[in-house]
């Protein structure tokens, strides 16, 4: 099986340089080795066996040797994540106690911090590495799906929720200015409010926030729901017809209200009827029909997509994520033969 390898060579800092700290993160995402090139052959579906995420149902697709298998580059954790996050803020996940606290599992306050990092905060920061690479994969063959990542409740401040690492923040940033990208819609169709992104770019218009969510549930965080550019809020129990109405009504107002460059849509599966964090009542083929409904929006408009599978809480969701695959393509939503065309 050939696997696409990331370079192995350690990457600098970028040296302090006059200017302000958006001069400084710009000429640290120019100098990374995040975006790699991918031959045609390979489908930009992104995927490593380090993301502890199980692909039940996938070889129905028959993509051996030929999903793109990201490896983390091999440079610090400060050179990727500085580029969002604060130093105080990485400072604060070589506390033990503090990444028990944002994974909300007690037992890792417990864990040395080496242990820490090489069990939870690496394997996160291979999915941010998959999510960045994904917008690149995008532009280029018009969409990429990371089988990763979403992690919507960290900002750039402030993690929790499961979510360490700002990659959505990370992704656009890196749209901005490797891809030439000047608007950009986050579809967030986990049953959480994205209250990470939203905080990121609270008043930065470059960025539409579509977010439809549970209200009943994590985060409660009404000061982050003011900096939602489209609320559509699902209340618990809500069942698949009536979701999926809400959300034809949703993107027929996005679509009017926003013209973006690139697409990225937290597609996740928490929304399921048995999830026992998102409390509503979708059925596998509605999220099927949603994810359907996602893409089918932003090929009839030829805007790039980005899918991130984020939240999902049952053992059914990995093969729900891979039957919703697997309908986009036999859709023709996307293509997994040839990825020289685009969506």
């Amino acid at each position: 099986m050939e696997i696409l390898r990331g370079d192995s060579s350690e990457t600098t800092a970028a040296t302090a340089v006059p200017g302000n700290d958006e001069d400084v993160r710009r000429n640290r995402i120019r100098s990374s080795k995040l975006y790699l090139d991918v031959i045609p052959s390979k489908v930009p579906l992104i995927y490593s066996s380090s993301y502890d995420i199980c692909f039940m149902g996938m070889e129905k697709l028959k993509l051996k040797g030929f999903i793109v298998e990201y490896r983390e580059v091999k440079f610090g954790r400060e050179h990727l994540i500085k580029y969002v996050h604060s130093e105080s803020y990485l400072n604060s996940l070589k506390s033990s106690l503090n990444v028990s606290v944002i994974v909300e599992v007690p037992p890792v306050a417990l864990l040395p911090n080496c242990l820490v990092e090489k069990c939870v905060l690496s394997p996160f920061r291979k999915q941010v590495g998959g999510t960045i690479l994904a917008a690149k994969l995008a532009k280029e063959r018009g969409w990429a799906i990371n089988v990763g990542g979403g992690f919507h409740h960290c900002s750039a401040n402030e993690g929790g929720g499961f979510c360490a690492y700002a990659d959505i923040s990370l992704c656009i940033q890196f749209a901005f200015i490797q891809l030439n990208i000047s608007r950009v819609m986050i579809i967030d169709l986990d049953a959480h409010q994205g209250n990470g992104h939203e905080k990121d770019f609270s008043s930065d218009r470059r960025v539409y926030i579509l977010d439809m969510y549970n209200p009943d549930i994590y985060p409660f965080d009404y000061e982050a729901r003011r900096y939602i550019n489209q609320k559509v809020v699902v209340a618990s129990g809500t069942a698949t017809n009536e979701y999926l109405e809400k959300l034809d009504q949703a993107l027929e107002v996005a679509a009017g209200s926003f013209d973006p460059e690139l697409i990225l849509y937290n597609a996740g599966t928490d929304i399921l009827d048995g999830d026992p964090l998102g409390r509503l009542k979708i059925s596998p083929d509605g999220i099927s029909t949603r994810d359907e409904k996602v893409f089918r929006f932003a090929r009839e408009r030829n805007i790039p997509l980005v899918m991130l599978t984020s939240g999902g809480y049952m053992k059914s969701s990995a093969r729900v994520i891979a039957d919703s695959i697997i309908n986009l393509s036999q859709k023709s939503l996307i293509n997994t033969e040839s990825t020289t065309g685009k969506i």
